[in-house]
């Protein structure tokens, strides 16, 4: 008897599977999804690893739902927990947030639905959750699990690092019994290594997923004087698409979102200089609306969770490879084609250097973040795949190139340049650091204004004509990112001397070849290359539908006052419009429609479907 009711009862993951069906409404997990919820479910604590877009948060979603007890989860952003929290909501999860923006008397109910076991899972950032009051509340109740997001938070080594999160390491402590599990999508070996060590997960398995993004076409460009004018061409080439602009300043940000404005697409500033509802409203209305742009300082960085965002731009490199590929990451989390273009210069390299030299940190933690820019400069600047790049960093091995990025389709090429080269590090050394980047050219050109006897008359002046002078700019820049040109800060007006000089000496002897970038012009327009997959499998006669089924929830939304993604994803309605299902179970069969949803807004579907001959 007992081992028949053993064989009827479900396993642990056969039980997860039935709540992402009927709550969430996918089919089967992905990727190593069913190996982390097996982990957690048997009540061990873990870490993963997993892409953005790749479904972290079921992971700690699920087994809150059906382990007994509070799932209390950490998460840095008010922006991401209510954005989490929402689409939670819809889906008919019992779900909560406490966090500064919460009012007093929601406060309190929320604290009634704990204490009367109505809630799954609770968001808290991590100082609200080390508050004594909260640690002793939360001791009293039984916990199904502690999730703690964006784990990296918690590592120096990493590019968010927030002193906060290593208060965390004592909920192993507080909390023996309950299971814990750390997630991010960006940590390479050593910053793993001490989300680890910080969080106390020694002993705890470790997920660490590939952090390929398929659906993402990356490209970079160097940029032309200043960025503005170049953004602006990219986002005016995609029109009616949602898109990300990150800037380095707050200013940068505003007349970007001006310029934007003034070219006819919808841009809003976003930074923490701002009043809090301004920013609240913001982030609102670029959530909800079907196409907009956002033009942010990285203080919009990871509460960003809207799935249809068809390009990241960077008018300003990120601070690492960590930083670009989650900011980058922003775009394309439906999983169709989305596009990350960076801007960058040798000027944002020597900043982000100089800034790196000038923080208050251990001098070995200076040298890894260091390290770091030069990393992805050497990323941005390289000649191989970008993502195959990003991926070797993260320590995958066997990658191949993705083949679509700009090096890989052929907007790269190179020329050799090493005697160019030689002539400019020996004009430098000759120079003797005492002139800017643009003095350096003029000198190699010959066409230095008032130039002195001592300068003509040095053996570099003139000798630089097999060059224009926009070809001899890049060829510095090149130099200055392979760390052979260096600049010294100068109060703001660099000067450029020789760099490494064992590296120098390797190419005055031709030992080391360089090679410069030569710029691909046939899509200097920035079009998009490719369209979203829902988009291109839709048939003329069903894109109607599509549309109708977009204009229902743009309305429904509003009405609700939650982005349109949290009500249904754009690939859920394109194989509503591709399916046109005639009744409630037809409807329940595709993909993204759970049970909450079917019965909150399938009759509403259903009737538009209907109105198309369906």
């Amino acid at each position: 008897m007992t081992s028949a009711l053993a064989e009827a009862r479900p396993s642990p993951l056969d039980a997860a599977r039935d709540v992402l069906r009927r709550t969430f409404g996918h089919a089967d997990f992905r990727g190593l999804q069913a190996d982390v919820i097996g982990e957690v479910m048997a009540g061990r604590s873990a870490m993963a690893v997993l892409p953005t877009g790749g479904g972290k948060s079921l992971c700690y979603q699920i087994p809150a739902m059906l382990r007994p007890g509070l799932g209390l989860v950490v998460s840095p952003l008010i922006a991401l927990m209510t954005d989490q929290v929402a689409a939670l909501i819809q889906s008919g999860v019992a779900a909560a947030r406490l966090d500064s923006n919460i009012g007093l008397d929601e406060r309190t109910e929320t604290w009634r639905r704990i204490e009367r076991g109505e809630l799954d899972l609770l968001y808290v950032s991590p100082e609200g959750l080390m508050q004594p009051h909260m640690l002793d509340r939360l001791s009293r109740l039984s916990l199904s699990i502690i999730a703690i997001d964006e784990a990296h938070c918690v590592s120096q080594w990493g590019h968010d690092f927030r002193p906060e999160y290593r208060m965390l390491g004592r909920l192993a402590d507080l909390f023996p019994a309950v299971p814990r599990l750390a997630v991010t999508a960006t940590a390479d070996a050593r910053t793993r290594e001490d989300i680890r060590a910080e969080l106390r997960l020694e002993d705890s398995a470790e997920f660490v997923a590939s952090f390929a993004r398929p659906e993402l076409i990356l490209s970079a460009e160097r940029k032309r004087g200043g960025a503005s004018k170049r953004v602006i061409e990219l986002v005016t080439a995609r029109p009616g698409r949602s898109g990300v602009v990150y800037a380095g300043s707050r200013d940068k940000t505003e007349a970007l979102a001006e310029s934007l404005r003034a070219a006819g697409v919808p841009a809003l500033a976003y930074h923490a200089g701002l009043d809090k509802q301004v920013r609240t409203d913001r982030l609102e209305e670029v959530l909800e609306a079907d196409a907009a742009v956002m033009v942010a300082t990285i203080a919009f960085g990871m509460g960003v969770d809207k799935p249809d965002v068809r390009f990241v731009i960077h008018a300003d490199p990120p601070a690492s490879i960590e930083a670009y590929w989650q900011e980058i990451g922003r775009a394309g989390r439906d999983g169709e084609p989305a596009e990350g273009i960076t801007l960058y210069g040798a000027s944002d390299m020597a900043w982000a250097l100089r800034r790196t030299a000038e923080r208050e940190m251990d001098e070995a933690v200076k040298q890894v973040q260091a390290r770091k820019v030069r990393q992805l400069y050497a990323m941005l600047d390289g000649t191989g795949c970008r993502a195959a790049a990003v991926r070797r960093y993260f320590g995958e091995e066997g990658v191949e190139p993705c083949g679509q990025c700009d090096v890989c389709s052929g907007g790269v090429e190179t020329v050799d340049a090493t005697v160019p080269a030689q002539k400019a590090l020996s004009a430098a050394h000759r120079l003797n650091g005492r002139f800017g980047r643009g003095r350096l050219v003029d000198h190699l050109l010959g066409k230095t204004k008032d130039v002195s006897d001592w300068e003509t008359g040095l053996s570099t002046w003139g000798i630089g004509q097999e060059l224009p002078a926009g070809q001899w700019r890049d060829l510095v820049e090149q130099l200055l990112f392979e760390g052979l040109l260096r600049e010294d800060p100068n109060d703001g007006r660099p000067l450029v001397g020789l760099g490494d000089p064992d590296a120098v000496r390797a190419v005055f002897r031709g030992e080391r070849p360089v090679a410069m970038l030569k710029p691909h012009e046939t899509e200097r327009g920035g079009k998009s290359r490719r369209k979203s997959r829902e988009t291109e499998a839709l048939s003329p006669a069903d894109r109607p539908l599509f549309e109708a089924l977009r204009a229902w929830r743009a309305s429904e939304a509003k009405a609700q006052h939650v982005p349109p993604y949290v009500i249904f994803h754009d690939r859920t309605l394109a194989e509503i419009a591709t399916v046109r299902p005639g009744s409630r179970a037809a409807l329940a069969r595709l993909n993204g429609v759970g049970e909450a949803k079917l019965a909150h807004y399938g009759a509403a579907v259903l009737e538009v479907v209907e109105g198309f001959g369906g």
